[in-house]
């Protein structure tokens, strides 16, 4: 890579390092901590589904999706999104079968589920996000990749893909449909902003992007979800989106941990998941 490109101050030993490390706090701290906290959570559900309680019908909702739209230091890749709002054709979407994943949409969902469906469908998103950037990468389209940039993508999809998986299992616990959907709020800005993508650099950017909100979204999850149990496992997936995050940071040649606090800005409301 050329001396200009961010991401050529970063070595493959350092990002498989990282990459390593990463994967190792996922399998032996916080996925324990998940499995954890679904099964008192489908426990919970079983519990109250026996016993006949209604699902919760309230929800709290602090942001809109505008939010998402102008929102400024939560947005990673700034200058990406500035592109996605000029005039032109949208770009193809970065799922290889968008078409495909379209399940569990339509279901009548409230409270805590409706959180669940959110987030599951965010976790989609970053799915279709790190399949589409390895098919690109390993294409050729992306010039010269290193192998530790493919190998950290298809840790952070590994782990995505963890975390969608426990999210439907909430839904199938409740008798609903798990959703196999991608975000349809944010997929269009993502997938218009995929099509400008040309470097690592401009991949890792958008990626970045998607991690933060993600990482906003359950963060905002610790106020929104009632459940004791859901709450915990919320803040057991959080943490991971912010560790793809700094890592993101730290290969765009910025400070891995820009803010002393996490903020909600970029969070994804649970009013966005249409019933």
């Amino acid at each position: 890579m050329s001396a200009t490109d961010p991401v050529s101050h970063i070595s493959d030993a350092e990002l498989l390092s990282m990459t390593r490390d990463l994967d190792a706090l996922h399998h032996d701290l916080t996925l324990p901590a998940l499995k954890d906290s679904l099964s008192e959570w489908t426990e919970e559900i079983r519990e109250r589904t026996a016993a006949g309680e209604p699902e919760e019908t309230e929800q709290r909702m602090f942001f809109d999706r505008r939010k998402f739209l102008i929102g400024t230091g939560g947005l990673a890749g700034g200058a990406l999104l500035a592109a996605c709002s000029s005039s032109g054709k949208p770009a193809s979407s970065p799922s290889s079968s968008p078409s495909a994943m379209a399940g569990g949409e339509g279901q009548k969902l409230s409270g805590d589920l409706q959180v669940v469906a959110m987030a599951a469908s965010l976790e989609n998103s970053g799915i279709a996000t790190y399949m589409a950037g390895i098919k690109a990468a390993t294409a050729g389209k992306l010039g010269t990749v290193p192998g530790a940039v493919v190998t950290f993508a298809e840790t952070a999809m590994s782990q995505h893909q963890d975390h969608v998986q426990a999210w439907n299992s909430v839904l199938t616990s409740s008798g609903k449909q798990a959703v196999t959907a991608v975000d349809s709020v944010i997929q269009p800005t993502i997938n218009t902003a995929f099509g400008k993508v040309k470097t690592v650099a401009e991949l890792a950017a958008l990626a970045l992007m998607v991690e933060n909100i993600a990482g906003e979204t359950y963060q905002n999850g610790l106020s929104v979800i009632k459940s004791a149990a859901g709450i915990k496992t919320a803040a057991s997936i959080q943490p991971v989106e912010f560790q793809h995050a700094a890592i993101l940071s730290f290969v765009l040649g910025q400070y891995p941990v820009p803010n002393s606090f996490t903020g909600v800005s970029s969070a994804r409301p649970p009013s966005d998941y249409h019933t």
